[in-house]
């Protein structure tokens, strides 16, 4: 399917931040809610120059992306999500590394578009009383990798995507999952791991083609162990960074740049809050403790982590950035603000680095409507130490 593309002036706003002077780049300025991908998705392509974002204008949820530095937004889908139970969003899209094209579920539907023409082809068609996941494009760009678990809404109150309706009764129910690996070229999907546990967050490796991490969704003091490997050549999964301790919760997961270390934040009953590395094959792990709030983070390595948590006692609506040092991080030193009410998962922050590490880029309503922002990270020690109580 094929749609005429539609193009749209420049919508950036240019400001600095009143707490650091870190210079923002508003790319979006509408009157309905934008976001940019998943903090595990790279949204970027075009060799870096245009940025994915997903935008409820004219009444309906469409795929979009904006030129970096003309600030030129074109429309790439001209359709809608369903609405709930089936509701999608294009939180969960993903680019593919090899070639300017991206996937997304439409409902029960796995569609690819092709971002030069805005062709959509259909790969995949989900199971019926299934609901879809994340989505995440293999190393080599074969495959596209994503999850399907039973539906339950027949059962109780879910809405996942405002409030985390139903987040503890799915945890508890076991539903059935599985993970598809879905050829980009066509050709039948291949379920390559199944079971009773409700199954999210398929993340893909940048580097290695055959290598994917999965978690057990559910509160993490809950589950019985949060991140998970996958070969999908094989089929065989096993635990990484299994619980130590009871009660102990990582969670977050995302790849560093290279593919092979996964960074993720946590808690522990005994040493308070943490971040963490680790080796895909479970070898490798570095912690050291976090003692302020985090909430989403991400790096490209272990040396420099953004989160995007509130601060205490006036829960300050703030990104911070840490620093390896090298045993242990100096910070947080405050970013910008971010003033997002996170209402809905459209509305997290979800701050992801650059690939070159110069800038940030983020999610806010601060202004009534959710949009896209981009900070610039600059120089760590010129910015003022956060101080928690």
């Amino acid at each position: 399917m094929r749609h005429m593309s539609r193009t749209f002036p420049s919508e950036i706003r240019t400001f600095a931040d009143r707490l650091t002077g870190r210079t923002i780049r508003q790319f979006t300025n509408y009157k309905g809610h934008s976001h940019h991908l998943y903090f595990t998705n790279p949204g970027w392509f075009d060799g870096g120059r245009r940025l994915l974002f997903g935008s409820d204008r004219g009444g309906r949820t469409n795929l979009f992306s904006v030129h970096l530095e003309s600030g030129q937004i074109v429309q790439h889908t001209d359709a809608d999500m369903p609405p709930p139970p089936h509701q999608t969003s294009f939180l969960s899209a993903s680019v593919n590394p090899r070639r300017d094209e991206a996937y997304f579920w439409r409902g029960h539907d796995l569609m690819a578009i092709d971002l030069g023409t805005d062709v959509e082809r259909l790969l995949h068609r989900g199971d019926e009383g299934f609901h879809s996941s994340m989505t995440n494009v293999t190393a080599d760009g074969r495959f596209v990798c994503t999850c399907m678990y039973e539906d339950l809404s027949a059962r109780f109150a879910v809405d996942l995507l405002n409030g985390y309706v139903g987040f503890r009764e799915y945890h508890e129910a076991r539903p059935s999952s599985f993970i598809l690996a879905v050829p980009v070229d066509g050709g039948p999907a291949r379920k390559v791991h199944q079971e009773n546990y409700w199954i999210g967050h398929i993340n893909t490796s940048p580097t290695l083609p055959n290598i994917l991490t999965f978690c057990h969704e559910g509160p993490w003091g809950d589950v019985d162990n949060r991140i998970w490997g996958l070969d999908i050549d094989t089929g065989r999964a096993w635990m990484i960074r299994p619980r130590r301790e009871p009660r102990e919760q990582v969670g977050h997961e995302y790849w560093h740049a290279d593919g092979i270390h996964v960074g993720f934040h946590g808690k522990s009953p005994t040493r308070g809050g943490l971040f963490g590395r680790i080796r895909y094959d479970n070898t490798n792990l570095l912690e050291a403790t976090c003692d302020q709030q985090t909430g989403h983070i991400h790096s490209n390595d272990f040396s420099l982590i953004v989160g995007d948590g509130h601060a205490a006692p006036q829960r300050k609506p703030l990104l911070r950035l840490w620093r390896w040092a090298p045993s242990t991080f100096d910070g947080p030193r405050i970013l910008c603000e971010h003033h997002s009410s996170e209402h809905s998962q459209q509305q997290h922050v979800h701050p992801r680095f650059s690939p070159d590490g110069r800038t940030i880029i983020f999610t806010s309503d601060r202004s009534g409507y959710g949009q896209v922002y981009q900070v610039e990270v600059g120089a760590f020690d010129d910015l003022p130490a956060l101080e928690e109580k």
